[in-house]
């Protein structure tokens, strides 16, 4: 077996092996051994579509169906969503506005989608004969 710089030139010898080109410095101690954690999922990102009315067998009522779509990189673990129901008299007039809450379909996973229908109701004796609700706003808060 021959030497060159008085080490074994064998391969077969036990020790460290350090995988690189020649010339790059070996790791050192003080450098992290785990790799690269990978950069935080972006936060989840509810977007909603408008709201789909149907009347409902109740002047004080309305079914209302609403879809969701999670844009963001985490999960929606739970939430509300809001809506402002109108009360609408025989004239057209908005007399009033009603909100209930009810809670969001969760969880709903990164990338995916949902759709939901709530009847919404108010209060029997804010909508008098001749009146209906109608259900126009609708704001969704998620965590």
């Amino acid at each position: 077996m021959g030497t060159a710089g008085g080490r074994p030139s064998s391969s077969s010898s036990p020790g460290p092996v350090v995988s690189g080109a020649p010339g790059t410095p070996a790791p050192s101690a003080s450098a992290p051994t785990s790799p690269a954690s990978p950069a935080p999922a972006p936060p989840a990102r509810l977007v909603t579509g408008q709201p789909v009315r149907e009347p409902a067998d109740r002047r004080w009522c309305e079914k209302v169906t609403l879809a969701f779509h999670n844009t963001g990189g985490r999960p929606v673990r739970s939430g509300t969503v809001t809506f402002g129901s109108h009360v609408i008299g025989a004239l057209g007039v908005d007399w009033s506005t009603v909100e209930s809450t009810h809670d969001l379909p969760a969880p709903l996973a990164a990338g995916a989608r949902a759709e939901r229908t709530w009847t919404v109701c108010v209060d029997a004796w804010r909508v008098p004969l001749g009146m209906h609700v109608e259900t126009r706003d609708v704001s969704v808060r998620w965590e």
